[in-house]
């Protein structure tokens, strides 16, 4: 599985296409600006775009999926607590194929309701769930802390810790870590309690 990271628009946005080199089937996560860019690596790989699969619903990481799926023909994947316009909706657990690859859907509610992360072939697409570094707001409709608190604690953290990790935003110090190293370094992610990340989280 290949990953193509792209930072896109003025918000510091990655849109990723994660390409099956064996088949040259590909998905593409979170399109929103500079699309041409996009579209100029799926023609130079020669990649035929199966799924545009979206982490959550916010326009910065959905502006694009109309007209992804005009070029491509892809079908748009977003949770079941998505309100946009889907082809396919998916819940905690279901898996996405693509050639002979998949990614696990893990359901991560808490910077929206209809948050996910997706998992395989020992990488982690985090959206705006974690970042390097940080994590995703939680002051916007939706958002919740003790939500994001168990998301990240009892689902996140709970992952192999070799996952390379892939955020949805360029925030941090580099533009990919691991489980292990934002264990170790992301002060959101230092031992708290429920409560405590609450009072934490509603004071930045």
């Amino acid at each position: 599985m290949k990953v193509h990271q792209l930072q896109v628009g003025d918000m510091q946005n990655f849109t990723y296409i994660v390409e099956d080199e064996e088949t040259n089937e590909a998905i593409v996560i979170d399109p929103s600006w500079d699309l041409l860019e996009v579209l100029k690596i799926i023609e130079r790989n020669n990649l035929k775009v199966k799924y545009i699969v979206n982490t959550h619903h916010h326009f910065d990481h959905t502006l694009g999926n109309e007209a992804m799926t005009k070029a491509t023909g892809a079908k748009i994947v977003q949770h079941k607590a998505s309100a946009l316009r889907s082809d396919l909706k998916v819940s905690d657990g279901d898996i996405i194929n693509f050639g002979n690859s998949e990614l696990r859907v893990l359901y991560t509610p808490g910077h929206s309701k209809d948050s996910v992360c997706l998992v395989g072939d020992g990488k982690i697409f985090t959206g705006d769930t974690l970042f390097v570094g940080n994590c995703g707001r939680v002051d916007l409709l939706g958002g919740s802390s003790r939500e994001l608190y168990h998301s990240l604690f009892d689902v996140i953290c709970k992952q192999d810790e070799t996952l390379e990790l892939f955020p949805g935003h360029n925030y941090g110090q580099s533009t990919t870590s691991t489980i292990l190293k934002e264990k170790r370094s992301n002060f959101v992610l230092q031992p708290r309690t429920e409560e405590e990340f609450m009072q934490f989280m509603n004071s930045e």
